[in-house]
């Protein structure tokens, strides 16, 4: 469990599933995967690990590997109990290292992350992903919870997602990083219960600076709905004194 995240919007990310086929520019998890990448890639493009895996380093050690493919998808079975370990309620980001509902994610994999973290029901648990019509899928198949612990989030740097009307869940929208003017909140958005803004980080060579307009135009959308706002800590500088942190499940949002 990844406690004391520097996800400023959750209390800790759990990642039983790493890698992503997605190829977005500004995606730290793949750096972080392939720098402590060990040596286990072969033929197969999914991968199932049942105990942690190993790798030598050059001075001979045997040492635990965090991500022994890389960045290929890995689910990593051993981590389903982790949840339950902690009694204290957190909320948890699910596999902040991966997209858990890219089409490559076998539905056996959520199938089981779903039946841990109803087994750990003290938690909050936001899913996010960038392919929000596998929601629907697994909708239909039965298979995607409605619990009111269980948020589902779609991250959409450039454009909204058009599918909120069709999933009366608990949802939220991330716009991060956002890139260019989000031109407010149309008929479709009011079913989203949270939106979280963010700028891009790192030394990207053409890395985007929101202007404080742009972010505004969000919160004043927000306020007409009523939908409580989160603005990462890459937003603080430019907003000042208009930054604000909400989160929707407190009864009454608060501000950082």
């Amino acid at each position: 469990m990844g406690l004391n995240t520097k996800i400023d919007w959750c209390d800790d990310s759990w990642n039983p599933v790493s890698g992503c086929y997605h190829d977005c520019p500004y995606c730290y998890a793949r750096g972080i995967a392939k720098r402590f990448a060990g040596d286990g890639a072969d033929d197969e493009h999914i991968h199932v690990l049942d105990s942690p895996a190993y790798k030598y380093q050059k001075d001979g050690k045997l040492v635990i590997s965090p991500y022994p493919y890389g960045f290929e998808p890995t689910f990593y079975r051993y981590k389903l109990d982790e949840p339950a370990k902690i009694g204290r309620g957190r909320s948890i980001f699910v596999c902040s290292m991966a997209d858990l509902f890219g089409n490559w994610v076998p539905d056996e994999w959520i199938k089981q992350i779903f039946y841990s973290c109803g087994n750990a029901p003290q938690h909050t648990y936001l899913f996010l992903t960038k392919n929000p019509t596998r929601y629907l899928d697994l909708l239909g198949k039965g298979i995607l919870p409605c619990k009111p612990n269980f948020w589902f989030g779609s991250t959409t740097p450039y454009k909204r997602s058009q599918f909120w009307s069709h999933l009366m869940f608990n949802t939220f929208l991330s716009i991060e990083p956002i890139m260019e003017p989000f031109t407010g909140l149309g008929d479709d958005d009011a079913f989203v219960n949270w939106i979280i803004v963010g700028a891009e980080t790192g030394n990207r060579k053409g890395k985007v600076v929101p202007e404080k307009e742009w972010i505004m135009e969000l919160v004043n959308s927000c306020a007409r709905t009523r939908t409580p706002i989160f603005m990462k800590e890459s937003l603080r500088e430019i907003m000042g004194d208009d930054f604000k942190q909400e989160f929707p499940w407190q009864k009454d949002s608060t501000t950082r």
